[in-house]
């Protein structure tokens, strides 16, 4: 069974292939990430995130937020200061909690005993077992034809996110200099789970070129670059994941 919704100004997707006896689970996933969304949207006023940026003391943040910001300070050790959250004194850590909420979403999820499903945010996918038997598919957008695949993924029990700018426009910056990050037109990571995915893809992202020896760099993830010049760079273990021509 499968659902979509709109939140966090995104589709957000929840497909389950087991069997289903109770479907408040699916308005359970679907509350959860509206919560993730009135706590953490940089875009409404009064999420915890604004209400910081507006001058909300750090004793007054929430458990969970010095929570967030601790996992934000640790990527920006693990990624030599390619992520940060903070830009201009303001606070954003959409990089980190997109990947950070469907994680928890497919926690939530294998807690209720659930084994195959999906659960996508904005492209961004964490797939758990398999969908009629075999890994799930999941295509890689063309960045000058969002209309074109140009890889096709098997997954099973990992994350997928992407990193680029011909969604959502120019919004990843260098932080060591701020400088827009234009080297690359997107880059995919493939992790264990989407929380690493998601935060090492917005990194490398903002790394420029750089950014795929950096996830070669890390131990059990592989990537997927394409430049500005259309051409594509992979990591070495990258191909096992691809789906073979027909």
């Amino acid at each position: 069974m499968k659902k979509t919704w709109l939140i966090m100004g995104m589709p957000i997707t929840l497909d389950i292939q087991d069997s289903v006896e109770d479907l408040a689970i699916f308005d359970e996933v679907r509350d959860y990430f509206k919560e993730v969304d009135r706590q953490y949207s940089p875009y409404k006023p009064t999420s915890e995130v604004s209400r910081i940026n507006d001058g909300l003391p750090a004793a007054q943040w929430s458990r969970e937020m010095k929570k967030i910001l601790k996992l934000c300070d640790q990527t920006k050790q693990q990624t030599k200061g390619f992520f940060d959250v903070w830009r201009s004194g303001k606070l954003d850590p959409s990089g980190l909690v997109k990947g950070w909420a469907i994680d928890n979403a497919a926690q939530l999820l294998k807690k209720k005993g659930f084994k195959n499903f999906y659960v996508e945010a904005g492209g961004d996918i964490q797939a758990g077992g398999y969908k009629n038997g075999r890994p799930w598919k999941i295509g890689i957008r063309n960045p000058f034809n969002r209309d074109e695949i140009i890889k096709t993924l098997q997954i099973s029990g990992g994350g997928v996110a992407t990193s680029g700018t011909y969604v959502r426009g120019q919004h990843i910056y260098n932080p060591l200099d701020g400088t827009e990050a234009n080297e690359v037109a997107s880059l995919t990571v493939i992790g264990p789970t989407i929380y690493d995915a998601d935060r090492f893809a917005t990194a490398a992202f903002a790394m420029g070129k750089a950014g795929i020896k950096f996830i070669e760099s890390l131990k059990g993830f592989e990537g997927y670059m394409v430049t500005p010049d259309k051409l594509a760079t992979f990591t070495s273990g990258f191909e096992r994941y691809v789906e073979a021509a027909a």
